[in-house]
């Protein structure tokens, strides 16, 4: 499990991230949902030591994450974060080998070469391991670098807004593939992201953050609930449920403009919708 207790970062006078103290349990997938500035990313960079804490103490199964030997910690845990930028050119097989770096050292074994294989085909990119990045679209891109966290054969995975830059049907193909390795591959996996229906649809569990502190954290139908999305974004959101999961409706009928036929309609004259 990860445990963050009184975590905390601040640049000069401005804290943000404030006295966390969280459990995330082993098994399944949690994700860090507030507002921007929330301390999401921060945090998680925190828990990856890419972030020195200004206080507090975060350990993952035991291990101190700011005292653990960076080698121990990387067979342990990966990090994808938000600028995957590279000033490299490579080919989707190369860059899902560094993944293996932690236990290859550079010197790839017959063990790396199946780890790396099996990431690719998990992420259905094998057709594609020999193209370069650069030759493929965002959608493909961001599921060749998933590719590479797993090819680490970490237990924890931790993904800054893996849907960054992502449409409807490849956010969905990315939370589905995610919500898979938890459950079939035993994976404990923690995203930050921005989408409250996306984290209610496909999470175990739900932290809720603002302003540096964690306000809330559970199960979907505990987080995703009138008040506590209230107390999270300051919005008014009706909830409703749909296959068994909770989803915020962000809008509410009186802020839907009408439609160019509606408005073009005369006073009683019926337009062909359902009314």
């Amino acid at each position: 499990m990860i445990i963050c207790d009184g975590v905390t970062k601040r640049y000069g006078t401005t804290t943000v991230v404030d006295d966390v103290r969280l459990l995330i349990q082993t098994g399944g997938l949690t994700s860090i949902i507030g507002p921007n500035g929330a301390g999401k990313s921060t945090l998680l960079s925190m828990m990856a030591r890419l972030l020195t804490m200004d206080g507090g103490r975060v350990s993952v199964d035991g291990l101190d994450v700011a005292a653990t030997d960076s080698a121990v910690l990387a067979r342990r845990l990966a990090i994808l974060r938000q600028d995957n930028h590279l000033d490299i050119r490579l080919t989707v097989r190369d860059l899902v080998a560094f993944g293996r770096y932690p236990h290859s050292k550079g010197r790839p074994t017959i063990e790396d070469r199946v780890h790396v294989d099996r990431a690719l085909d998990y992420m259905d990119m094998g057709h594609l391991a020999d193209r370069f990045l650069d030759e493929l679209s965002g959608g493909q891109r961001q599921r060749a670098f998933v590719a590479m966290t797993l090819a680490q054969d970490t237990e924890y995975i931790l993904l800054d807004e893996p849907l960054n830059n992502l449409d409807m049907p490849h956010g969905v193909a990315m939370m589905s593939v995610l919500q898979r390795a938890a459950k079939e591959l035993g994976k404990t996996v923690v995203v930050v992201i921005h989408d409250i229906n996306f984290a209610s649809a496909y999470s175990d569990r739900i932290i809720a953050m603002r302003e540096g502190r964690v306000i809330e954290q559970g199960t979907p139908a505990e987080i995703v609930t009138p008040p506590v999305m209230q107390e999270v974004y300051g919005l008014t959101v009706d909830v409703v449920e749909h296959g068994g999961h909770p989803f915020a409706l962000y809008f509410h009928a009186s802020a839907v403009r009408p439609t160019d036929e509606a408005e073009a309609a005369p006073s009683g004259q019926e337009t062909g919708r359902v009314r």
